[in-house]
């Protein structure tokens, strides 16, 4: 099982995205490249079509970056209520922020809390008016992975 520190969630909220950009630039740099080869001389077709094909190119590396911005904006939602989450229980058990450890870097029902220095695990479960419970839990393999 993963365990993430509030430290390891704050930096890293953002994800690489250089490989897309590159591949959006090399389409946008074919296509004009092949509409201008295809302006120069309007008989060879294929230029059009290859000029049409790193266009679609294009379309798809934006689109699927416009997805991407969109799931980070609501992974950044969720990430940004975790981080109170996480203060608010520090403060209620009377540890370090550090101290507190949790299974899931977005804030969702059911997951696992850790309180380090104590060696104790809850159970979160969240109600709909922002209110939320600790259940003490145990889990069966001890062995974990803290990332910090």
């Amino acid at each position: 099982m993963t365990f993430y520190t509030i430290n390891y969630i704050q930096n890293n909220q953002n994800s690489d995205r250089t490989i897309l950009y590159v591949l959006m630039l090399i389409a946008a740099g074919a296509m004009i490249v092949f509409t201008l080869l295809y302006l120069k001389d309007r008989f060879a077709t294929r230029y059009r079509d290859l000029g049409i094909i790193a266009l679609l190119f294009l379309l798809l590396f934006a689109g699927n970056q416009y997805e991407k911005y969109t799931q980070i904006n609501s992974q950044k939602s969720q990430a940004t209520q975790i981080i109170p989450f996480i203060k608010s229980v520090a403060r209620d058990n009377n540890v370090t922020e550090n101290d507190v450890l949790v299974n899931s870097t977005t804030l969702q029902n059911g997951m696992i809390v850790r309180i380090d220095s104590k060696n104790i695990d809850y159970q979160l479960n969240l109600n709909a008016d922002n209110t939320y419970t600790l259940n003490r839990a145990h889990v069966i393999d001890h062995k974990v992975d803290v990332r910090k």
